[in-house]
Order: C-alpha cells, then sequence, then structure tokens
C-alpha cells in the first residue's frame, strides 16, 4: 500500500510541475535512446563490460539516495550524491578515452554523412594494390571489412595494430614467414584494427573439398555478420570476395574493385559490366 502511495505522490509531484504523461514518456524515451546508442556503440569491446559496471553503480546509487536517504532523512549522503555522481562521470571520461576517441571518429562515419567523408575510394584502391600484388606472387590473404555488425570481438583476439590501410602494410602481413600472415586481417572504420584473427570456419561440406581454410573462414565469418571478406587463394591466386554467406570467385583485380566499391559504398557498377554477384557463374 505504501509503496502505491509513493507512486502517487510521485505522479501528482509531476503533475503539479508541469509535466503531462506525454512529457514523461518523452524523457523515458529520449533516456533510453541514448543508453542503447552507448551500448550499441561499445558492443563488441572491452568498454562494454565497463559501461555496464558504471551503470550499474550509477542506478543502484540513485536508489540508495532516493529510496533509503529521503525516507530516513540521511542529509550527508544526498549531499555527498551530487560530488559522487561527477566523480564517477570523470572516471568515466578517464575509462572511456580510446572509446570517447573511436566515436568522435565513427561519428563522421556514420552512413548519413558517409557520401561526403568516408574514403571508400582510398581503402579499395590500397586493398586492391596488395590483392595485385598477392595474387601474382600466389601469397594467400585473408581481409574482412566491417558494415554495420561490429567486428570487435574478432579483432579483439588478434594483434592490435589500428593503422592506416596501405598495400605496402597488408603485403608485409600477408608475406609468407611473417607471424600473422596465417590468419585474417578486420578493416574497421577505414583503419587496419587487427591482424592475425581467427575467423569463425563454415563446415566443410558447405563449400567445394578443394576450397582451403582461408575460404572456410571467410564463409564463416559472412555468414555470423555482414562484413565484405577479401581472399586470395595460396595455391591458385584466385580472388574471391565471401558476403552473407556466399562465395565469388574467381574475380580479377578490375572486378574486386567494381564489387568493393558497390558493396562499401552502394555505388551502382556499370550495367555493361557485370558484377559477381549478377554472374551466377562465379558464385559458389
Amino acid at each position: 500500500m505504501s509503496s502505491w502511495s509513493s507512486w502517487s505522490e510521485w505522479y501528482l509531484r509531476m503533475m503539479r510541475s508541469g509535466y503531462g504523461p506525454l512529457n514523461v514518456l518523452l524523457e523515458w524515451f529520449l533516456i533510453g535512446a541514448v543508453v542503447y546508442l552507448c551500448v550499441r556503440f561499445l558492443r563488441g569491446t572491452r568498454g562494454s563490460r565497463v559501461f555496464t559496471g558504471v551503470a550499474v553503480v550509477l542506478v543502484s546509487a540513485t536508489l540508495l539516495v532516493k529510496l533509503v536517504a529521503e525516507r530516513l532523512g540521511l542529509e550527508r549522503i544526498k549531499i555527498l550524491y551530487t560530488p559522487f555522481v561527477m566523480g564517477m562521470f570523470l572516471v568515466a571520461l578517464v575509462v572511456f578515452q580510446p572509446e570517447l576517441r573511436r566515436g568522435l571518429m565513427r561519428l563522421g562515419e556514420t552512413r548519413w554523412l558517409q557520401g561526403l567523408t568516408r574514403d571508400v575510394d582510398r581503402l579499395v584502391d590500397e586493398l586492391c594494390r596488395a590483392v595485385t600484388y598477392l595474387s601474382k606472387n600466389k601469397i594467400g590473404a585473408l581481409v574482412a571489412i566491417e558494415r554495420d555488425v561490429p567486428l570487435g570481438a574478432i579483432a579483439s583476439g588478434g594483434v592490435r595494430l589500428d593503422a592506416e590501410v596501405t598495400a605496402e602494410l597488408l603485403m608485409t602481413i600477408f608475406c609468407p614467414g611473417s607471424a600473422l600472415h596465417d590468419l585474417g586481417v578486420t578493416i574497421q572504420v577505414g583503419r587496419i584494427s587487427a591482424a592475425g584473427c581467427q575467423f569463425p570456419l563454415v563446415e566443410s561440406e558447405e563449400l567445394e573439398s578443394t576450397l582451403g581454410s582461408r575460404h572456410r573462414a571467410a564463409v564463416g565469418l559472412s555468414q555470423e555478420s555482414d562484413a565484405v571478406i577479401v581472399v586470395v587463394s595460396e595455391e591458385t591466386g584466385i580472388i574471391s570476395i565471401a558476403m552473407r554467406g556466399r562465395l565469388m570467385r574467381p574475380l580479377t583485380v578490375d572486378s574486386l574493385r567494381r564489387s568493393l566499391l558497390e558493396m562499401l559504398s552502394n555505388r551502382k557498377p556499370d550495367a555493361a559490366e557485370p558484377t559477381p554477384e549478377s554472374d551466377p557463374r562465379v558464385a559458389v
């Protein structure tokens, strides 16, 4: 009964202060939207667990102050609550410093600004230049390009790089004898985020028996995300793309460039030059 009276008092207080039910719902919606965006941005990073911990502490402290301190008249706790929240805010700024910096970078990478700020052409040019060399010399390669589904969990299992995408760096990573050449590279927000990453493997029965572990890893990751994965075969030098569970091969460097531009920037290719997606002969 006391709980019901408390809610009644809260509702009447909100109404007397000029708040209506729609105002309260709008505020709750805005708060929920901000929390959702924070969680979605941090998903797949080590910051997600820290954010959850901070949120639990703040919610617990708020409940303690509102439900206990006010009821029992604990004035000192109510006075200390504001400095406590400010301290938690400063701690969050320090703890989330890498994520905040990445967030400012990612703010300019959102899809509604892609056409203005995202340098897809440069990324594709560097990747195609590297693939040309790797394919010609029959050097195996596996590169995953992040789109909407974060690849943070995959990248966290590899060696962190956070480097600019250049053909020279990609060729060095996949050079035979390199400690990282056997596994995959992830590209996030237009940068090489990690190398030596283990991608999930698809069941061997779902692909041709002639295809090796790189192709199975590419298709496996493409089934669990919307990433675009580029593969160069070590045995034949054949270039492939895996996307949404499909493996498209064989590709030339020109068809690879057209396909990547279409997939990463929604650019329509020339109708006279079919892409691998539109040509069933290259889909496995």
